[in-house]
C-alpha cells in the first residue's frame, strides 16, 4: 500500500483472508524505510496469512494524475520560465492540483498552450522510467528536486523519455498515454506570487 507523501493520497485497498474475512485499510503511514498499516475488520490475529488487495480502479488514475503532474510542471516551465517551481500538490484517482509559483495568472493563450503540449506529450507515448541513484548522479542528469526536501544519498528518479526528469517516491504510469486526455479546468491564485491548476 503506498502511504500519502509527495502529494499523492494514501491508497484505498484491504487485506482478505482465504475465509473471505476483510479488513479495510484506515491509512497507511510512512516511518521512514518502512510503514504502519491500520486496518478495520474483524477475525484477524498475529501470523494469519493474507492477501493484500490495491483496486485498479482507484490505483491506476492516480499514477496517471501523479505522471500527469511532472507533465504540467515541464511545460509550465517551457511556457512561463525556468522560474516556475511546484509549490504543492494533491494526487487523487479523480483529479490533480498543483501549486506553482508565478507572478500573474496565466493568458488564455498561455492556458491553451500548456494544455496543448500536455496532451502532444500524452499522446507521444513517451516511456516513463522509474529508477534509483545516487543523489549526485541526480543532479547530473539535472532532475528537479523540491526545495527544502531532505533526500538520501540514493533517491528514485522519474524519467519521462529523459525530457522530465524529476525526483519522485510516487506511483506512476509506464507510458505517457495511459494519463489519456488532459484538460485545465481551473486556474487560480493560492497566494502572492503562487499559482494553482486545477
Amino acid at each position: 500500500f503506498y502511504p500519502a507523501g509527495g502529494g499523492q493520497v494514501t491508497d484505498a485497498g484491504w487485506i482478505e483472508k482465504e475465509d473471505g474475512s476483510r479488513a479495510d485499510l484506515v491509512e497507511a503511514l510512512r516511518l521512514e524505510n518502512d510503514q504502519e498499516l491500520v486496518f478495520q475488520g474483524a477475525a484477524f490475529a498475529e501470523g494469519d496469512r493474507v492477501r493484500a488487495v490495491v483496486p485498479w480502479g482507484v490505483r491506476y488514475p492516480t499514477m496517471a494524475n501523479h505522471t500527469a503532474t511532472h507533465l504540467l510542471h515541464k511545460v509550465l516551465q517551457e511556457v512561463l520560465g525556468d522560474h516556475v517551481r511546484q509549490a504543492g500538490s494533491a494526487v487523487r484517482p479523480d483529479k490533480l492540483r498543483f501549486d506553482f509559483t508565478h507572478p500573474s495568472p496565466l493568458t488564455p493563450e498561455e492556458r491553451s498552450e500548456v494544455e496543448r503540449r500536455v496532451n502532444e506529450h500524452v499522446f507521444a507515448n513517451l516511456p516513463v522510467r522509474i529508477y534509483e541513484t545516487p543523489l549526485s548522479e541526480a543532479r547530473n542528469l539535472g532532475a528537479m528536486m523540491l526545495f527544502g526536501e531532505k533526500y538520501g544519498d540514493v533517491v528514485r528518479v522519474v524519467d519521462v523519455d529523459g525530457w522530465s526528469v524529476e525526483l519522485c517516491g510516487g506511483t506512476h504510469v509506464r507510458s505517457t498515454a495511459e494519463i489519456g486526455p488532459f484538460a485545465v479546468l481551473s486556474e487560480s491564485s493560492v497566494g502572492a506570487g503562487s499559482r494553482r491548476i486545477e
